[in-house]
């Protein structure tokens, strides 16, 4: 990962509810550049909102998020070309083959270091599978592809969402291997219902629970 982004995000007075009840509000926070954070909180506490309303894909019912790179302010539509997003609720083309999703992801989004779809499928660990269609894959299986093309990712933002979902121990320090060899540099924000294995890298760690009122 190159060095070449300054981004900054701010998290302004941020609140989101669903009918009259507030998932989160009063929610002021600045994530500078390489800044590792852990959103920690139980099932249905509005971690996964939370995400969504940084990525810009949902917006917030008060306050706002700002991107900043250098000091330049970012337009909300520009946000998807500054992250990159694993989580449950995305779904892959589950008709293609491992190397035709990298391949079709690559269209939007190049990867760390110019890494071949060869070098991905080989860093996945997933070659002995790499010419089944996705809709054959387990679950764990789904969820290696979904970590790799996310932290491989050539952007400075890494958004995730309970990542070790699905997996067993070896793919978890699989896992923990990825962020440490191909994500030191980025600013990775992590969901997680207080596992240690998707966070312990975190430097900083905020609870939902209080920021309900």
């Amino acid at each position: 990962m190159q060095a070449r982004h300054n981004l900054n995000i701010e998290l302004k007075d941020l609140g989101k509810k669903f009918g009259s009840e507030w998932i989160f509000r009063n929610l002021d926070l600045n994530i500078s550049q390489g800044q590792k954070l852990a959103i920690l909180g139980g099932n249905g506490s509005g971690k996964s909102t939370l995400l969504q309303v940084i990525s810009g894909y949902v917006l917030p019912n008060h306050g706002k998020v700002n991107f900043t790179d250098g000091g330049k302010l970012i337009e909300t539509e520009d946000y998807k070309d500054h992250i990159s997003l694993a989580s449950p609720y995305l779904e892959l083309i589950e008709e293609f083959d491992l190397k035709e999703v990298i391949e079709h992801c690559a269209i939007y989004k190049p990867f760390v270091n110019n890494l071949t779809s060869a070098q991905i499928i080989e860093i996945s660990e997933l070659g002995s599978a790499k010419n089944k269609a996705i809709k054959s894959y387990s679950s764990g299986m789904k969820q290696r592809v979904k970590l790799a093309l996310a932290i491989l990712a050539d952007c400075p933002v890494l958004l995730l969402d309970e990542p070790v979902s699905n997996l067993d121990k070896n793919a978890i320090a699989w896992y923990k291997q990825l962020i440490s060899d191909h994500a030191g540099n980025k600013t990775i924000i992590v969901c997680s219902n207080s596992i240690s294995d998707e966070f312990g890298f975190c430097d900083k760690e905020i609870n939902l629970s209080d920021f309900k009122k």
